[in-house]
This record gives C-alpha cells, sequence and structure tokens, in this order.
C-alpha cells in the first residue's frame, strides 16, 4: 500500500463483491491500483482487511487466504520502505535475492522501490501492512536499508507499542481534523524508529513523543475494558512502569490517572443503566459491578457528569424504548 498525503480510510471485503468477478477486481482494482501488486490467488479468494492512508504512511490490517502478491517494475512508483507484520500464520518473503518465512509473532522490512514478493502460506495470514515515506523515515533511522529483509520480533517493546497504536487507530470509527491524523502519523514514525533502532537526537525525540504517547494509549485502552477490576497500583504492574511514571503520562495529557478511571467507569455505569439487559438489576448493584464501592459518592459524581441521577437516566432509557414500540 502506498504512502498519501490525505487521510482516508475505507474496508475491503471480498464477500462484498460479486463472486463472478471478485478475483478480477482483487487483481486490477485493489491489487493494481490501490495495493501496487500483482495478485495471484493460490486458494478460493477470502480478503477481509481496513486500509486508512495518512501523511507519508499507508496502513493495511486484516486478513487473507493463501495467495501470491508480486510487486513489479511496471508497479513501483515510489521508494517507500514497507514494513509486514505476521499476527498469526506466515508469509515466505522474496526480496534483494534473499528468502525469508516471516511467522507469528515475526515481522520484516522491504524496499517500495524494488521488485519483491509474498506467498502467503496454507491456512492464510493475520497481519499488519505499512509503508513509510523513505524521505520522512531516513532523519529518525539514518540507513533503513540496513533493516531490510532483517527479521524483526514482535515482541520486542519498541514493536509492540507500534502493533498496540496501529491497532487502535485502525478501529477508529469517527473521523478527525487533519491536524490529529498528522500527529498521528508522526507518533507512528516515531515508534517505527524506535523498533528500527533509532540512535541520538532522533531516538531522544521519538521516546518523548511516540512512544509516550503509545503507552498513554495502551493504557487508556486497558483501562477501558478492565477499569473497574484494575487499581493504579495494578495498572502499573500490567505495564511494567512506575506508578509515578504513569501518573506523569496523565498529567501530560492534561488529565490525572484517577480522573480518567472515574470517568471511564461512570461511562460504563451509564451504558449498563441504558441497557435494556440490565433493566431488571438494581441501581447498587450496577454501581458495583461498574467500579463503585460508595453509594453516595456514586450517586454524587453520576448527577455530576450526566447533570441527572442514574434512576432518571434509567428512566430516560425505558421512555425512548416505549416510544419507539
Amino acid at each position: 500500500m502506498t504512502t498519501a498525503r490525505q487521510s482516508a480510510s475505507y474496508r475491503l471485503r471480498t464477500d462484498a463483491l460479486p463472486e463472478r468477478d471478485r478475483v478480477e477486481i482483487m487483481r486490477e482494482i485493489y491489487g493494481r491500483t490501490v495495493l501496487k501488486v500483482d495478485l495471484d490467488p493460490l486458494a478460493p479468494l477470502d480478503v477481509d482487511m481496513t486500509l486508512r492512508a495518512l501523511p507519508g504512511l499507508g496502513i493495511a490490517t486484516g486478513r487473507c487466504t493463501q495467495l501470491r502478491a508480486y510487486h513489479s517494475t511496471p508497479l513501483i512508483d515510489s521508494d517507500d520502505v514497507v514494513l509486514l507484520v505476521a499476527l498469526s500464520g506466515a508469509s515466505l518473503m522474496k526480496h534483494r535475492g534473499c528468502e525469508e518465512i516471516v511467522n507469528t509473532d515475526q515481522a520484516v522490512m522491504l524496499s517500495g522501490s524494488e521488485v519483491g514478493s509474498s506467498q502467503i502460506q496454507p491456512g492464510g495470514l493475520r497481519f499488519i501492512n505499512m509503508s513509510f515515506s523513505l524521505r520522512r523515515l531516513a532523519p529518525l533511522v539514518g540507513n533503513p536499508a540496513a533493516a531490510l529483509m532483517r527479521p524483526l520480533l514482535v515482541a520486542t517493546a519498541p514493536m509492540r507499542l507500534l502493533i498496540d497504536y496501529v491497532s487502535a487507530v485502525q478501529a477508529m470509527e469517527h473521523e478527525a481534523p487533519p491536524e490529529i491524523w498528522r500527529l498521528t502519523a508522526t507518533h507512528i514514525f516515531d515508534l517505527m524508529a524506535m523498533a528500527m533502532g533509532a540512535t541520538g537526537d532522533a531516538a531522544e525525540v521519538a521516546r518523548g513523543r511516540g512512544v509516550r504517547v503509545a503507552r498513554l494509549r495502551a493504557i487508556k485502552a486497558d483501562i477501558a475494558a478492565h477499569g473497574a477490576q484494575l487499581s493504579a497500583d495494578d495498572i502499573a504492574i500490567r505495564h511494567r512502569l512506575s506508578p509515578r511514571y504513569v501518573r506523569k503520562l496523565f498529567e501530560s495529557d492534561g488529565t490525572s490517572l484517577t480522573d480518567f478511571i472515574l470517568a471511564q467507569r461512570l461511562e460504563r455505569a451509564h451504558r449498563m443503566l441504558s441497557d435494556p439487559r440490565q433493566a431488571g438489576r438494581n441501581i447498587t448493584a450496577l454501581a458495583f459491578e461498574a467500579g463503585f464501592n460508595d453509594l453516595s459518592y456514586f450517586n454524587r459524581t453520576f448527577r455530576r457528569r450526566y447533570g441527572a441521577t442514574p434512576s432518571e437516566v434509567r428512566a430516560t432509557a425505558q421512555g425512548a424504548r416505549d416510544d419507539e414500540t
């Protein structure tokens, strides 16, 4: 996937295409035009991927069945550096006269300015594919060519942060102002540079700019998923950071860890109060499940946040459902 200057995102699913034209559409429109590769299915074609274009950066995430993708000379139109991450499955990469099997939890980089191929192995592949503008990446790492066709482990901290951050970006369901997407691309470049071994001033910039943001995003996602069960000390242990550093991450974002956890718990309580499946449960039980152990504190903070009591929110949601029926 080649880089782009404007933000754009769309989803590609072969099961949404006419079956008789599926392979041809994939080859001509998405293969040669969008992904810049010749596609040759080696099994019944099944692809589900989300593509996003950011300034200087292209992202494709998803899954596909066994196929061969060949980046041929007529399709070369940039000098991007391409990263393939295998989340599960395997792919045989051929580039610069070398062959390398990329297995689950491994990654490899190629040059978009040279021919190469990827042959996804039986069982298919779940992947993250990113293409980086060489002009923008080179100042951060010095010599990107030194990393080509060199296996990279996904388990390293910088690569893990990169994957978590990109996955969160791909999961976004709403648009954002252009300046947000420019900043997002900058963070991804910083994390990629750290994964490649950025040194000197570039490493210091990347650590302060991209790594910090990625860590904060990962912690926020963890709290959103398990906020009712996690204490501040739990969060620090889970992310292998000191409690003081976790607090400073939130302070740099203009909030506090305590306030963020409270907001997540209040949102969870609000969702449950509005959920018809929870209509038979009393409010005290829902408050405790959301992470509150003091009912008066819950009622006070809930009303301050939503301008209504928990009972009023539940009654409003019930009234709206009654009107629909």
